[in-house]
């Protein structure tokens, strides 16, 4: 199915809008999603020989780190690392050896944000052993654990640790275990032919001048692709949806990529707007919608690229990506938001027909309907092959809690998502079978409210 010309036309005028007004001289946006084709849409003009289009490369800058992120939890998943291992275990490092994998993957190492000296003035960035060797003069900024502070020193020392790991150069092993397995065939560390020329546009006149181009050495980990928005967007589909894209788990696992996209820190403690996982950017949208993915900026080029995740209407491997030539057009990190609500709220996926499905195992059958615990209702029901709970008084769209049996253990069960992700689930039965009681996560479920010291209102005793 394709979505109708109003939709296009809606979003064709979102990214027209935010090329005007915020004097882009090129904007690339793409939208990716399972049920519809790949829609993009570019604007302005690349500076170069080559005209705008699709393949027109852009710098993504902090995106990269999504990438390196992946690769990091690669590593964990094959059992090269924990993620609890102080990264000096695995690099000889002069300085800060004793910080964690996860602190630096969710930027709360407290180690300062640049490699050692003035990069951003000099436009010199070290190489892989001067880099290491300047650990020794690089600063902890705030205690470990302290709060977020963002790090592109910390994601280029990752990339260190993966390409020791597996024994490749970074760009070698990213391009072997991501790029080309997911089909991302127009990013690059390097610019290619179709590549867009970055600007910095003047402030007070039309004037657009050229920022130098930059190789960022040793912390490309960090920041150094180059990427087209119709990539970006299907990496981002990729983040908030990799069974859709991944569905045999050749990248990652999507219980790795729920893990990722957990909140470990919030980026801001008084707005709570945006949260921090590993390696990963969380915006929650309202609605139990969230937004995963990132930004990025480097001299003369903003881009963002988010996947959607949750709520009515959202389709399957859903992202958006933007990619402009401007350094100052701060427009381009909201607009791939505006674009996936756009697209969800005109173009929403669809409703999926109800059909009728297996019965629940006769052993479970006696369970199923309203219990009580903490004084509070539930509903127990099997749907889709599982059993599952949810609190009467759940808004709509909490998901539930789902079990599933623990091997040679009858009548127990683990909750593998939802409330009490991680707890058991125990059954008693009476002498002729029938559950007259559960316990989840230790508290005592009954079929009538009962106090803790086990007053039934029904019985009056």
């Amino acid at each position: 199915m394709t979505a109708g010309p109003d939709v296009h036309d809606r979003l064709r005028r979102l990214v027209r809008r935010v090329q005007a007004d915020a004097r882009v001289p090129a904007v690339s946006a793409a939208l990716h999603r399972a049920d519809r084709p790949l829609w993009s849409c570019t604007v302005g003009d690349t500076g170069t020989d080559s005209p705008l289009g699709p393949d027109t490369q852009f710098r993504i800058g902090s995106i990269t780190k999504t990438f390196t992120a992946v690769l990091t939890l690669q590593c964990r998943d094959d059992g090269l690392l924990d993620l609890d291992d102080p990264v000096g275990r695995h690099l000889d490092l002069p300085a800060h050896g004793e910080l964690t994998v996860r602190r630096l993957l969710s930027h709360t190492g407290g180690l300062q944000r640049e490699p050692y000296g003035d990069v951003w003035d000099t436009l010199r960035v070290p190489d892989a052993d001067r880099l290491t060797a300047d650990l020794k003069r690089a600063e902890r900024v705030l205690p470990p654990g302290r709060r977020f502070h963002y790090s592109n020193l910390g994601m280029a020392v990752l990339g260190l640790l993966v390409a020791r790991l597996r024994g490749g150069t970074w760009a070698e092993v990213l391009a072997d275990r991501v790029l080309t397995p997911l089909g991302l065939t127009d990013t690059t560390v390097t610019p290619g032919s179709t590549a867009a020329v970055g600007y910095l546009v003047d402030a007070y006149s039309d004037e657009a001048h050229p920022e130098p181009p930059t190789d960022f050495g040793a912390v490309g980990p960090a920041a150094q692709l180059w990427g087209t928005a119709t990539d970006m967007a299907r990496w981002a589909a990729f983040l908030a949806d990799p069974a859709a894209l991944d569905p045999t788990g050749a990248v990652l696992a999507p219980a790795t990529l729920d893990e990722m996209r957990w909140p470990l820190t919030t980026t801001d403690e008084t707005l709570w707007g945006a949260g921090f996982g590993l390696g990963l950017i969380l915006i929650p949208q309202g609605e139990r919608v969230v937004h995963v993915g990132h930004d990025g900026a480097m001299p003369g080029f903003l881009a963002a690229a988010y996947g959607r995740r949750g709520g009515d209407g959202t389709a399957g491997a859903m992202g958006a990506a933007v990619l402009g030539s401007s350094g100052t057009a701060a427009e381009v990190f909201d607009l791939p938001h505006r674009l996936l609500a756009e697209a969800v709220e005109h173009d929403p996926a669809e409703i999926e027909p109800w059909r009728p499905g297996t019965p629940a195992p006769a052993a479970l059958c006696g369970l199923l309907g309203r219990w009580w615990g903490e004084g509070s209702e539930y509903v127990f029901s099997w749907h889709d092959d599982t059993l599952r709970a949810r609190a009467v008084k759940d808004p709509a769209g909490r998901p539930p809690a789902v079990f599933a049996p623990v091997p040679d253990r009858p009548d127990v069960f683990r909750t593998i998502s939802g409330r009490e992700v991680g707890e058991l689930l125990r059954l008693t039965r009476d002498d002729e079978g029938t559950v007259i009681r559960m316990h989840w996560a230790t508290y005592r479920f009954t079929r009538h409210q009962e106090t803790f010291d086990r007053y039934d209102f029904r019985a009056g005793s």
